[in-house]
């Protein structure tokens, strides 16, 4: 059910639904969330069980503003502080060493927590509620919130898409489409260096020009384990078609071989495609990434609906504005 009248008022009885260990469908900048009280072990649980998730793949902890990250980490290096005071409200998520006694069952487990603080006004004015609740009534320090989809699959970035995917009993504001589009960038804090384990809108360049240090892969730091962390399972994000990544000229190649027989199968390129088949769908990718970034869930929820079994996607230039992309892409299409 997507909350009525006016925002106000469906904050607080948002509010008001997570304090009672209730799930919510929020809005952030990146994608919809599916928001419990991270602190409340048996609310969590209640999202792993909606998304057929499994328990030791951890959730990302959304909080009102930098401070909170006391609440939850402890040990936070000094460059990962000024990680959260640039990027921060925004779509970047630091894994932090978790304080024994907080998140634990939204942390998968693990000795680290995922945090971040989203920038949509909406999920904002949640978290600030949550925070900052009626006399008499707990505080909540975070919202433990994956994206608002069944475990895998393709990202919701507007309200309709988690009613489809998760049904009209579940409580969810109406925020808009999202701005960003993929999930937000992950950053493990753990050890001496940063390391990415998940590209987003927020570049390498950006996060070495803010803490002094070029990110990392997993592969190029002995040190320690790598934190698990959302979303960066092999196979991810995936439609229920079957994705297939291509340069332009073997995608033009492929239709030309089909021909007139072509049918099922949709097309999301860059560059001027012909299909000599009308039951070909032919979708224009934007040029620039963010623009992508934006629209690209909810492309291939589209294509989904008109019930293609293919889509053929133009592989997206191998430059940094990209990897967020190029990332989704790769994962959807294993």
């Amino acid at each position: 059910m997507i909350l009525p009248g006016p925002l106000d008022t469906s904050v607080q009885a948002a509010a008001a639904a997570l304090r009672r260990g209730d799930l919510l469908g929020l809005p952030t900048e990146t994608v919809y969330g599916l928001a419990a009280d991270a602190d409340n072990d048996a609310a969590v649980a209640a999202i792993f069980a909606a998304k057929g998730r499994p328990s030791d793949h951890p959730l990302i902890v959304h909080v009102a503003e930098a401070e909170a990250i006391d609440h939850f980490a402890h040990s936070v290096p000094a460059w990962a502080r000024a990680l959260a005071q640039a990027f921060w409200p925004g779509p970047l998520t630091l894994i932090l060493p978790r304080r024994a006694d907080r998140a634990a069952a939204a942390a998968g487990g693990q000795a680290s927590v995922g945090v971040r603080c989203p920038s949509h006004p909406v999920a904002q004015a949640v978290l600030r509620a949550c925070a900052h609740p009626p006399a008499g009534e707990r505080v909540v320090w975070g919202l433990a919130a994956p994206s608002a989809n069944r475990f895998g699959r393709v990202s919701p970035t507007t309200a309709a898409h988690v009613r489809d995917e998760l049904g009209d009993a579940l409580l969810v504001l109406d925020g808009g489409a999202c701005d960003v589009g993929i999930e937000s960038t992950i950053i493990d804090c753990t050890r001496s260096v940063p390391v990415l384990l998940r590209p987003g809108a927020i570049t390498r360049a950006q996060i070495e020009a803010v803490c002094g240090m070029a990110p990392r892969s997993p592969d190029e730091v002995a040190e320690g384990a790598t934190p698990r962390a959302s979303g960066t399972l092999e196979s991810h994000y995936a439609p229920t078609a079957r994705v297939r990544l291509m340069d332009a000229k073997a995608l033009q190649t492929g239709l030309d071989l089909l021909g007139s027989d072509a049918a099922h199968l949709a097309i999301y390129a860059r560059s001027p495609i012909k299909a000599r088949s009308a039951r070909v769908l032919v979708r224009r990718m934007p040029d620039d990434a963010g623009s992508t970034a934006r629209q690209l869930f909810a492309t291939l929820r589209a294509l989904d609906a008109e019930e293609v079994k293919l889509i053929w996607i133009e592989t997206p230039p191998d430059t940094p504005e990209w990897e967020g992309v190029r990332d989704r892409l790769r994962r959807a299409a294993s």
